[in-house]
């Protein structure tokens, strides 16, 4: 699942003041068993057919204690233009 997210980085620095930068960010929610986890950091990401940087730690959300079903990783994707 992907979801826009409600707040972008804060844009800062001599080079990107004197241009236009747009953020898009986007909360995604990840099967843990696909193909490519564990992600880091230094990882990028397809997210509705634009290449992305992970930012931040991504989430393991660990397995149920209830019926041991695997649960999801979240991570924070963005694209930066400008």
């Amino acid at each position: 699942m992907v979801a826009p997210r409600a707040e972008t980085p804060q844009v800062g620095g001599e080079q990107q003041q004197q241009r236009d930068t747009v953020i898009v960010g986007w909360t995604v929610y990840a099967p843990a068993d696909q193909p490519g986890m564990p992600l880091r950091t230094t990882d990028k990401a397809r997210i509705r057919g634009v290449d992305c940087d992970i930012t931040g730690e991504p989430g393991d959300w660990g397995r149920s204690p209830f019926t041991g079903t695997r649960g999801v990783v979240q991570f924070a994707a963005d694209r930066v233009t400008g």
